[in-house]
């Protein structure tokens, strides 16, 4: 058995007993005084909220409210008004008009937008209701990041291809579709990524998304812009139009309404 020296004991016991004691102090002077982990600065600003979740609150940008596209162009001549239709309080793709975009340009943001899937919707897979909201549009086309509209009630495809997936890159993490004929959800949070000045990745895209309340992605790291062939890819961009899909399906066209955006 190891002996300990009579005359070590004084210094240990010591050393023990200040080490105790400044920390009795320091939990007192924390317990005595709530002030030292309150924070009085930045305020946050105040925002009135909408009367339901899906009224635009006080700070955000009316894209569309269903009285006109002014806020929007065609994604194949930027000069020229947006061509899809309105009526009844609601925009209907217009396929032969091709993709449209916002006018304005955005980095991080909250999104809501409302779309539906026609009642009498035909075909199959991704043949059927299929559009998409992109994020952040980076150039002509479907270049940017997409987030997949489709009707997948009671219709399957490819699970990284079907409704809320970040197409070919993020697998939704619930089918939270409703049937045709209703209204449907997305409420996005969008963190647009970041470059060096050598074009090389600072910090890559995130998603956040609900699909009519259901959380289906869940601040999803992408790989780069979405492609329906080969893999993903980034391309140095700064603030970007959101843009909406005309897809060349034969299915029936869907609607939008309501849809308004808070940057970040």
């Amino acid at each position: 058995m190891q002996r300990i020296a009579c005359n070590s004991l004084p210094k240990t016991f010591l050393l023990v007993s200040i080490s105790a004691l400044l920390f009795l102090q320091t939990l007192k002077a924390q317990e005595g005084d709530p002030k030292l982990t309150e924070v009085y600065s930045p305020v946050p600003k105040i925002v009135t909220p909408g009367k339901t979740c899906s009224d635009a609150p006080s700070d955000a940008i009316i894209l569309f409210d269903g009285s006109n596209l002014d806020q929007w162009v065609s994604v194949n001549d930027s000069t020229s008004p947006a061509r899809w239709k309105v009526a009844n309080q609601v925009m209907t793709v217009e396929k032969n008009a091709g993709n449209i975009r916002t006018k304005q340009s955005f980095l991080d943001y909250q999104l809501h937008i409302e779309w539906k899937v026609p009642e009498n919707i035909t075909g199959s897979g991704q043949a059927r209701g299929n559009s998409g909201v992109f994020l952040a549009s980076t150039g002509p086309g479907d270049d940017g990041y997409e987030m997949q509209v489709l009707d997948c009630y009671n219709n399957t495809t490819y699970v990284n291809g079907q409704t809320a997936a970040i197409y070919k890159q993020g697998i939704p993490l619930a089918n939270a579709c409703r049937k045709p004929g209703e209204w449907q959800s997305y409420d996005i949070i969008w963190t647009a990524p970041r470059f060096n000045e050598d074009g090389s990745v600072r910090t890559p895209a995130h998603v956040t998304a609900f699909h009519n309340g259901v959380l289906v992605q869940n601040n999803f790291e992408l790989q780069g812009q979405t492609r329906y062939i080969g893999k993903p890819y980034y391309k140095v961009h700064g603030p970007c139009p959101i843009k909406l899909q005309a897809h060349g399906d034969k299915s029936e066209p869907l609607s939008f309404r309501n849809i308004w955006i808070r940057p970040l």
